[in-house]
């Protein structure tokens, strides 16, 4: 039972190291801002495919435009 004790403070320890340990938090950062990121692509898939297609449609024509 002791050595259950002493795991279990030794866990604990090491949770309150880690949570106070700042030095990931640049990475931490980086890793939410694409999260965020990849939501906002999901969110608005269709609008994005929308404006590609356009974009590229416009740049077949004026290359047409050009070769002709």
């Amino acid at each position: 039972m002791n050595e259950l004790k002493n795991l279990g403070r030794k866990f604990a320890q090491g949770v309150k190291k880690f949570w106070k340990d700042e030095s990931g938090m640049g990475t931490v950062e980086v890793i939410l801002i694409i999260v965020v990121l990849i939501g906002l692509v999901i969110v608005f898939k269709e609008q994005i495919s929308g404006i590609v297609e356009d974009v590229f449609k416009t740049i077949r024509e004026d290359t047409r435009v050009i070769t002709n």
